[in-house]
C-alpha cells in the first residue's frame, strides 16, 4: 500500500474524504505522527495544508520521498524523530493526526499525547486511530475462529516479537477505551468524539483479523477525536 496518496483510517478501508474528521485543511499546519510512507500526509497536502510527516524509520521516510518525486505530489516536509520528543515549537500546528502510527507501539503513549498537545495551537485538533481495544481479546484470524475470546480485555501486557538472538523486533501495547480517555485527559486534551466505524457495506477484503465475518459483529478500529482547549 505504498503507492497512493490517500488517508485511510483503518483496515476497514474508511477514508478521510468519507469521514471528514480533520476538518477543512486549507492553509492549516498539519503534523502526521508515525507516517510510514506518508500517504496520509500527501493527501493532506493535496487539500491545501502545510504538512510535516514524522516517523522514526528512515527507510519509510525514504519511501515517501521517492513517491513524492515519482508522482510529483504536493510538497511534504519529512522529519525523522521520536513521537515522544517532537522537535517542533509549542503551539506550532493546527492539526495532529495518526492512522495506526506511533501510539500503539510505545509504552509511554500518554507521553506521545502530551507532546501532541504541546505542539498544537489552542483549539487545535488531534485525531488518531488504533486497533479497537476489544480486538485484543480475540485471535488475529479473520474467520469464525476469530470470534472466540481467548484473552482478557484487561490484560495490558504488550505483544512482543523477538528475533533469533532475543532482540525485540516488534511490540504493540494494549490500552482499554478507558485508558485512552484518561490518557487524553492527562495530556490536557478534550475528547470530542470516539468513532467506531462499521464494516463498509459490500466490502469483502480481509486484513489480518479484519474481515466481513468479524466486521459485521464487532468494531475493529477506534478513532479518537480531541482538541486542545
Amino acid at each position: 500500500m505504498l503507492g497512493t496518496a490517500t488517508l485511510v483510517w483503518g483496515p476497514e478501508g474508511w477514508r478521510e474524504d468519507q469521514l471528514r474528521l480533520l476538518g477543512d485543511l486549507t492553509g492549516r499546519d498539519v503534523l502526521e505522527l508515525g507516517c510510514g510512507a506518508a500517504q496520509g500526509a500527501r493527501w493532506c497536502a493535496a487539500q491545501g495544508a502545510r504538512v510535516v510527516a514524522l516517523d522514526l524509520s528512515r527507510q519509510m521516510l525514504a519511501h515517501g520521498r521517492a513517491m513524492d518525486q515519482a508522482g510529483r505530489r504536493a510538497p511534504v516536509a519529512y522529519l525523522q524523530a521520536n513521537a515522544r520528543s517532537l522537535p517542533l515549537a509549542g503551539g506550532s500546528v493546527d492539526v495532529v493526526f495518526s492512522a495506526y502510527g506511533a501510539l500503539p507501539f510505545v509504552a509511554d503513549s500518554v507521553g506521545v499525547l502530551r507532546e501532541a498537545a504541546r505542539v498544537l495551537r489552542a483549539g487545535g485538533r488531534l485525531v488518531f486511530s488504533v486497533s479497537h481495544p476489544f480486538r485484543w481479546t480475540l485471535p488475529d484470524v479473520p474467520g469464525e475462529a476469530g470470534l472466540t475470546v481467548t484473552q482478557s480485555y484487561f490484560d495490558r501486557r504488550p505483544y512482543v516479537e523477538e528475533d533469533a538472538t532475543g532482540q525485540v523486533v516488534y511490540s504493540e501495547h494494549h490500552r482499554t477505551l478507558g485508558d485512552r480517555v484518561r490518557e487524553l485527559r492527562a495530556a490536557g486534551l478534550v475528547l470530542e468524539d470516539l468513532v467506531e466505524p462499521e464494516w463498509p457495506e459490500g466490502a469483502t477484503h480481509t486484513w489480518g483479523g479484519w474481515s466481513p465475518v468479524r466486521g459485521r459483529l464487532l468494531p475493529g478500529t477506534a478513532i479518537f477525536c480531541a482538541r486542545r482547549p
